[in-house]
């Protein structure tokens, strides 16, 4: 087999006509400083190409259900596998998926507790035995005499199809009467199903009273009706309009209370079996508009539905019956809330009698080995009825990761986007060995990435720069560690090789004297802890991953403050009280959800500066003379956008049988203005001329536009002077669109009492942009400001005024303060993982 992936002429985004070999079979990194080209090369030309070759090999049929595949702008590439992407895409805003269903455990589960669990009643908790004839027709005859009943075989349950054979059949053995979704029909009559939705459908055995003349015609009945449903009958009352299940195979010795045959569907929480009747399977109280907004959540990134949970299931989302069944003491509900460590163990650990431990053996097997690959990845801390929406992109990657991990495919192009995102220093030795064990199946990985430990454990590396946008896209560096270290040209060799480095700062900034306090913070994992932030200072909140960092901060301290410095309306996490708030005028939030849903959000009109630049070519003569005014240089409204594409610069084909194709807009040839607009000049630019250029040729552009300038220069100044001022929103990634964020807030007024959150603002920066927005970050404080900082980047770590370290595990194993204190006071804490390793990186400082 070929040794190397050849890439010849790839000019994909900023890519300067690049020719590259990559080395199959190993763990290669891709990077360089922030937009430099590496995601270009990586993800949009070499795994973009060995998608599309895949989707070609298919049937015409089957494309259109893949989605349009992209074709990169290269020449050629030979030695290219089969690709599959790992992105740190959150998987699913469905509030249905949860940590067990993505990883599929959660089906084996529901085959474990169905195949070896042990039922009891809902309402006597004992233990539930099976029923015979006799004993049904003795619990029949309890029943008023006189009273008129039907015995009825269930037969459908929940399936689509017209299902004619079945009516056919029970007319044929001579039954007059059925029931179909509730409605009882003659079989004489014409009955009319809906082959396109479920139905549910019983046959009516037999109609009798309850007297001793009729006993032995009952138990004929009920033999009848077992036989033809397997072990299940109900009795219909005429008089009460009740019905009882009777089941062969569990009721209760207390209550009489009969049970369905335990089923892998019964364990389901999206299926009418399982689920918990009262939230349709969801474990949450949805109000009456609730609804709409559980569909939209679906559907946006940003709408999270919040809601108590359900009362009669308490959030755990399945039905009385299915929440008493239990294997090796517990239910499948409280197995999910185990974290994935202390679920290892259990099963482990798990014996269960005679046959049943049998059954379980090769189940066990099969769970056990998903939730060691969890392990292996990092994610302990993590629940199996964890949220998938709650996921950050890190954890979702590395999900993924383990899955395929578990898949044992070889010979597969891996393309993976920082798999380190959100991991403590502590747990990338075992990311780390997962990647290497997913190598040493004969698959090569691709890997951009920005973490120095990774860098340094890479086969290969690749380095794309000098620097980002127009500046970038070409070879830097090509080769192992030490080859990049002695390349002079490389900045990411420089700082490996500590020729360019990260300082420690002269001094720690005691603060204005004043605190914020958090007092019995209790949301998620935290264990009623009391936290003070000295304002003032940068500080930083520090810990493994899963710890309780994000409930500290973003769910109650963030969410508190929002609600009562910025008005809005949010719910805090639990807490008893919050100290503090009066030396502080307002909160900012500055995390990487997108900075718009539509491509017709951009970095210009996020950060107000188009209103400025429409505004200012309404006043050139040109448009004076013409009339036009700012709006008309609007692509979001009528009058100058282009209507033959509505302002959008593209048009979508239908192709019926073949995707959908995006071709430029014929008539404004994609710049989105009519050719009205166009005709109107600044220095020989018109409005789409503008929007295509970067933030660094316009900061020169409008030099001597005091205002549109300030504006542009915040933008560069958080290190996005290659992007388009006009990129659309979409394309930017979460680290960009972060930055857009911090650029905005640097162009509001400065107060001096104004606290801003970040959540890893490093995530997707090379060391030099963090350098650069460590600066940033101490600009802020200087002025007064506090920063607090989630983060596990040690060069930022190592620069804050104040730590605080939670701990010391994840998920139930954690939520604890460990140390706070200076990074020196911190890195001599014994307990502490983050000390630990602080503790080498101060050495020599």
């Amino acid at each position: 087999m070929q040794k190397f992936i050849n890439v010849r002429g790839a000019r994909e985004n900023n890519l300067k006509n690049i020719n590259v070999d990559v080395p199959r079979d190993q763990i290669v990194v891709f990077t360089g400083v922030s937009g430099s080209g590496k995601s270009s090369l990586a993800f949009d030309t070499l795994y973009a190409e060995g998608q599309k070759r895949y989707v070609e090999s298919l049937s015409a049929y089957a494309r259109q259900f893949l989605g349009q595949a992209t074709t990169p702008d290269v020449d050629s590439i030979d030695g290219l596998s089969p690709a599959v992407a790992i992105e740190q895409k959150t998987t699913s805003r469905n509030p249905r998926s949860t940590v067990g269903t993505m990883t599929e455990i959660y089906d084996y589960l529901r085959l474990l507790w169905a195949r070896a669990g042990t039922p009891h009643c809902p309402d006597c908790k004992v233990e539930i035995g099976r029923q015979s004839v006799d004993e049904i027709v003795e619990r029949i005859y309890q029943f008023p005499q006189g009273s008129k009943f039907a015995v009825i075989a269930p037969i459908i349950r929940g399936q689509k199809g017209e299902h004619s054979n079945v009516l056919d059949q029970a007319r044929k053995n001579g039954f007059a009467r059925v029931r179909v979704d509730g409605t009882f029909y003659n079989l004489s009559d014409e009955i009319q199903i809906d082959k396109a939705k479920k139905h549910t459908i019983d046959i009516v055995v037999d109609r009798l009273t309850v007297r001793e003349e009729d006993a032995q015609r009952l138990v004929d009945s009920l033999e009848i009706a077992l036989s033809l449903s397997g072990d299940t009958v109900m009795i219909y009352e005429y008089g009460s309009l009740q019905e009882t299940c009777f089941s062969q195979s569990y009721s209760c010795s207390i209550c009489g209370k009969s049970l369905t045959e335990l089923s892998p569907r019964l364990f389901s929480f999206n299926h009418q079996l399982g689920a918990c009747q009262a939230c349709h399977g969801l474990g949450i109280q949805l109000q009456s508009g609730d609804y709409e907004r559980l569909f939209n959540a679906q559907k946006e990134t940003n709408d999270e539905l919040a809601a108590p949970p359900c009362p009669d299931c308490l959030g755990d989302r399945l039905s009385p019956q299915t929440l008493a069944v239990t294997v090796g003491g517990i239910n499948i509900a409280d197995f999910c809330k185990l974290s994935v460590i202390d679920a290892v163990d259990m099963v482990t650990n798990l014996e269960l009698p005679g046959a049943k431990n049998t059954i379980a053996i090769p189940i066990v097997s099969e769970i056990s080995a998903r939730l060691l690959f969890m392990k292996k990845v990092g994610l302990t801390y993590l629940t199996l009825s964890r949220v998938s929406s709650t996921l950050s992109g890190g954890e979702s990657q590395r999900i993924r990761l383990a899955s395929q991990i578990g898949s044992g495919l070889t010979g597969v192009l891996y393309v993976l986007d920082e798999p380190s995102i959100g991991l403590h220093q502590r747990d990338h030795s075992l990311l780390l060995s997962a990647l290497r064990d997913l190598c040493d199946q004969g698959n090569s990985l691709l890997i951009v990435e920005h973490d120095e430990e990774t860098i340094r454990q890479a086969d290969w590396i690749v380095d794309i720069g000098p620097g980002a946008g127009k500046h970038g896209g070409e070879l830097v560096a090509l080769g192992t560690l030490e080859m990049i270290m002695n390349e002079p040209t490389s900045i990411t060799g420089q700082y490996l090789s500590g020729k360019k480095r990260i300082e420690v700062p002269d001094k720690r900034r005691l603060g204005n004297g004043k605190k914020l306090g958090i007092i019995g913070a209790a949301e998620n994992n935290l264990k009623d802890i009391d936290v003070y932030i000295p304002l003032g200072t940068l500080t930083c909140v520090t810990g493994v991953s899963g710890s309780g960092k994000s409930s500290l901060i973003n769910e109650i301290l963030y969410k508190k403050l929002a609600t009562e410095l910025n008005r809005a309306k949010t719910k805090p996490g639990k807490y008893r009280a919050i100290e503090g708030t009066e030396f502080l005028d307002k909160v900012i939030h500055i995390d990487q959800s997108p900075i718009g849903r539509s491509p017709r959000s951009n970095p210009a009109t996020y950060t107000g500066v188009f209103d400025l630049i429409r505004s200012h070519f309404a006043l050139t003569s040109e448009a004076k003379v013409r009339g036009y005014e700012a709006r008309r240089f609007s692509f979001n409204v009528k009058g100058g956008r282009c209507e033959a594409c509505a302002g959008d610069g593209v048009m979508k084909i239908q192709m019926h049988f073949l995707p959908d194709v995006y071709v430029p807009c014929e008539v404004c040839k994609g710049k989105r203005y009519n050719r009205e607009t166009l005709e109107i000049y600044y220095k020989g630019k018109n409005i789409a001329d503008v929007l295509a250029m970067t933030a660094e040729e316009a900061l020169v552009f409008f030099e001597n536009m005091p205002k549109i300038r300030k504006r542009i220069a915040a933008i560069c100044k958080v290190g996005l002077g290659y992007v388009q001022l006009g990129q659309a929103s979409t394309t930017l990634s979460g680290g960009e669109a972060q930055r857009v964020k911090l650029a905005t807030e640097l162009l509001k007024p400065a107060t001096g009492s104004t606290l801003y959150v970040m959540d890893e603002p490093t995530t997707g920066l090379h060391i030099a942009d963090v350098h650069q927005l460590i600066n940033i970050m101490h600009e802020l404080v200087e002025s007064g400001n506090t920063v607090v900082v989630i983060e596990h980047s040690l060069e930022v770590i190592k620069n804050a005024d104040f730590i605080i370290d939670l701990g010391p595990e994840g998920g139930i194993h954690g939520g604890e303060l460990v140390c706070v204190g200076t990074p020196e006071e911190v890195s001599r804490c014994e307990i502490s993982y983050t000390g630990r390793f602080l503790k080498n990186e101060l050495k020599g400082h």
